[in-house]
């Protein structure tokens, strides 16, 4: 194992050593992360933030470089909760090594790039960069990308960054692919409520009687989007709006008529396809049945497959075709930046799961790649 391996190895070590679960604060890790920023010649800028439920959530965008335009990595410090993980002999967030693999919470998604990124940056020196390196790392990229907003909202950097057009590189897991593009995603809320009563008699009214004829519609139109043309694209896999519904009411006996059921909907949309319309039929719906509904949508993004930068970088790190990815990412916040790939270590399979993951090569491998963007991109 190289030295530089070995840095991206203890880094994404230390990284998945705070638990930075979303609901949590990532004050912890980004004093970390300011810190070796600071001390390898970064100028730090910090966006801070309350959250949802008055949490304090910290973003950092630091700037390595003189000049204009340049290159800017995002990556985010949150993780996804690990309420169940595949060993008792240690935690989610206790990282161990077997079989030239890193296990933990985050090595895949996505402390691992991090760390491989902050290995890179650390080959140049100021003098080394004729035009500007940019480190972001936003936090609830996994709840929302509410920091990412935070930042396109009040960061001078960032707005250095529109204003002369830095190329940028989200870091998510893509197995070193070039991605350029990705699923948009809606978050939809669907409510009925009903009257609590013992289920023998007839004073309750059945909140999940109330929400049915609302989701048989529902059903109706995940099996359209299954089976339409219109609603599908190929250039994804797979190429529908991956329709998820979800229905859950809280009652702890068979014996209560619930009095709420909820209904939770993520809809994936894509390029070319008519949401508005498939949004449209969703709140048709909730209106003939008297249905609670609250819609969130978030962008996706498209970058063009033969654009110049798209093209560069594929050179740069020889692959032949880009890729497109049906997750999310911050890319959908950052909609004024024109030249943005996804592009990271670690494969998204092993990304959320009960025994994640990221492999030895892959920090390697990831170390290097950045390496070239940032030499090339920026020296």
């Amino acid at each position: 194992m190289s030295t530089q391996t070995n840095k991206a190895l203890r880094y994404t070590k230390r990284l998945v050593g705070f638990d930075t679960s979303s609901k949590l604060s990532n004050r912890l890790i980004c004093k970390y992360l300011e810190m070796k920023l600071t001390k390898h010649g970064f100028v730090v800028e910090r966006v801070a933030y309350l959250d949802a439920n008055r949490v304090r959530k910290v973003n950092l965008i630091a700037k390595k470089g003189a000049g204009h335009g340049g290159l800017a990595y995002f990556g985010h410090t949150d993780v996804v909760p690990a309420r169940r993980w595949f060993t008792k002999k240690c935690s989610p967030f206790e990282p161990r090594i077997a079989r030239d693999r890193l296990y933990g919470r985050g090595t895949c998604d996505m402390k691992g790039s991090i760390a491989c990124m902050l290995t890179a940056v650390q080959r140049f020196s100021w003098d080394d960069l004729k035009r500007p390196f940019y480190f972001v790392l936003t936090a609830d990229e996994e709840i929302g990308f509410g920091g990412a907003q935070q930042v396109v909202d009040e960061s001078k950097y960032y707005r250095e960054m529109v204003d002369h057009q830095t190329k940028a590189v989200i870091g998510e897991p893509t197995s070193l692919e070039v991605v350029h593009a990705h699923k948009g995603s809606c978050k939809i809320s669907a409510v009925t409520r009903g009257v609590a009563a013992h289920s023998s008699g007839t004073a309750g009214r059945n909140a999940n009687l109330e929400m049915i004829p609302f989701l048989a519609e529902m059903k109706t139109i995940h099996d359209e989007s299954m089976q339409n043309a219109d609603w599908q694209n190929e250039a994804f896999d797979p190429p529908t709006i991956s329709m998820n519904i979800c229905v859950r009411d809280n009652m702890e006996a068979f014996n209560v008529t619930p009095s709420k059921s909820i209904c939770r909907m993520y809809v994936r949309s894509m390029p070319r396809v008519d949401m508005d319309a498939v949004y449209q039929r969703i709140r048709a719906a909730a209106g003939r049945h008297n249905v609670k509904l609250k819609m969130q949508p978030f962008n996706g993004f498209w970058s063009e497959p033969d654009s110049p930068f798209v093209t560069e970088t594929l050179q740069l790190v020889h692959r032949k075709t880009p890729k497109t990815v049906s997750y999310g990412t911050d890319g959908g916040v950052l909609t004024e930046l024109q030249d943005k790939i996804v592009f990271g270590p670690g494969n998204i399979a092993q990304a959320h799961t009960f025994d994640e993951w990221i492999s030895l090569e892959q920090l390697e491998q990831g170390t290097e790649m950045y390496a070239k963007l940032i030499r090339h991109w920026c020296c």
